[in-house]
């Protein structure tokens, strides 16, 4: 391989990775003294000049000339005899500049030299890739799929850089397939064998934050801030907003005509439920503003303890716990109180728990019925029929001996 073909497999890859110029000029400079270090013990008395542009490599070795016989180290002297082969006006003390052809150092250095070179291209990559993924963590990207399995997906970027979307990282409805757009935020990433490793998330709630952004000019524009976001990737979504413009209603303006903005983020989430609420620093009228579609009768707050009790009319409490007790989960989690949910009024002394129900009623119908917040034989029978098979997965047939069992109670 000569000089030409070794800097035009190096211009391609440049090409591909877009590195500078001086970058590959100091890169080759370096691959090339370590060769010539190794040739001749040192490179002080050689020089390298490099041309990119036409792919020309020329090595130089400065000898000092010496009169015949007196030669004792071949790498830095030369006998006057050999001198005058090159330059007939050459004298005894004086330097001789004489070029190497890169074809004399021998097919295994050649290669050895390109494989160096292709090494330290790679390093640098590496170290570019980290760095421009270290600075974009929470941001969003967009990439194409690559090749999906049963743990992760592989992505690659615009630049085809590999990214990885974790199964742990994906909502439980996402289903990808090769070749097709996915956008997710950079998570974080990391470093295994040398390699940058970028992860992606789509279920992190900056990745939320982030279509906000995209979808809600007045969210990029900083006139709506997004004060926090809880998520169960997937099932719902809680985000709390606030303006500091009397002018701008944040949750219609997030929400958008009809629904306009939401809807793409809401398809982009799998159908996710996303309710946007008014941040405010009043925290009772915060936790009815976090429980909500249900409508809170009161709230008892124990600041010191990080605790509320609210309590709602029967028919409001499953509403409150949200199926999966997702709704009840989110409100906590974004306004900071653990919430117990009571039904309002005094205890019925005529109602009966559901356990006491356990040698008629399966108990897993009865878990069921108790996490949609029915936890007694009225507050089941209260509702309606149609309400309890939306709100449950339980089948008609099974609701109607549940009710069948629960309004003989009080007969």
């Amino acid at each position: 391989m000569n000089a030409l073909e070794l800097i035009e497999s190096f211009s391609e890859f440049k090409e591909f990775k877009n590195i500078d110029r001086e970058t590959m000029m100091n890169i080759l400079q370096d691959v090339f003294r370590s060769m010539l270090k190794k040739k001749y013990g040192s490179d002080d008395h050689i020089d390298v000049i490099i041309n990119p542009d036409k792919g020309d490599v020329e090595i130089w070795i400065n000898r000092e000339i010496v009169p015949d016989g007196e030669v004792e180290d071949e790498n830095l002297e030369i006998s006057l005899s050999d001198a005058i082969k090159i330059e007939p006006d050459f004298e005894v003390g004086e330097e001789v500049a004489e070029e190497i052809k890169l074809g004399d150092f021998g097919r295994r250095n050649v290669l050895s030299l390109r494989q160096n070179l292709i090494s330290r291209i790679l390093e640098l990559e590496k170290d570019h890739i980290y760095k421009k993924y270290k600075e974009r963590i929470g941001e969003i990207i967009t990439g194409e799929v690559y090749q999906v399995w049963k743990r992760e997906i592989l992505i690659l970027d615009d630049e085809g850089n590999e990214l990885i979307l974790p199964k742990s990282e994906q909502i439980p409805s996402d289903y990808f397939k090769k070749g097709e757009a996915i956008r997710a935020v950079v998570a974080r990433v990391d470093l295994r064998n040398n390699s940058p490793i970028i992860i992606l998330s789509r279920t992190a709630p900056e990745f939320l934050e982030r279509l906000f952004e995209l979808e809600v000019p007045e969210v990029f524009d900083g006139l709506i801030t997004i004060k926090k976001i809880v998520r169960e990737p997937g099932e719902r979504a809680k985000v709390a907003v606030e303006s500091y413009d009397d002018r701008i209603d944040p949750v219609g303006a997030c929400v958008g005509m009809k629904g306009a903005r939401i809807h793409g983020i809401v398809r982009e989430l799998k159908n996710e439920n996303i309710d946007v609420i008014n941040y405010t620093n009043n925290d009772k009228l915060f936790i009815q503003r976090a429980l909500s579609p249900a409508k809170i009768t009161s709230i008892e707050l124990d600041e010191g303890n990080g605790r509320a009790d609210v309590f709602l009319k029967p028919d409001q409490v499953s509403l409150a716990i949200g199926k999966g007790g997702h709704n009840i989960k989110l409100a906590g989690k974004l306004t900071g109180y653990e919430i117990d949910v009571y039904r309002e009024g005094a205890e019925d002394i005529e109602d009966v728990d559901l356990d006491e129900f356990t040698d008629e009623i399966e108990e897993w119908v009865i878990e069921e019925l108790k996490s949609i917040g029915l936890d007694s034989a009225k507050a089941v029978i209260e509702l309606d029929k149609e309400e309890l098979i939306k709100r449950t997965d339980l089948e008609e047939e099974t609701i109607d001996d549940i009710l069948q069992i629960l309004r003989s109670e009080f007969e």
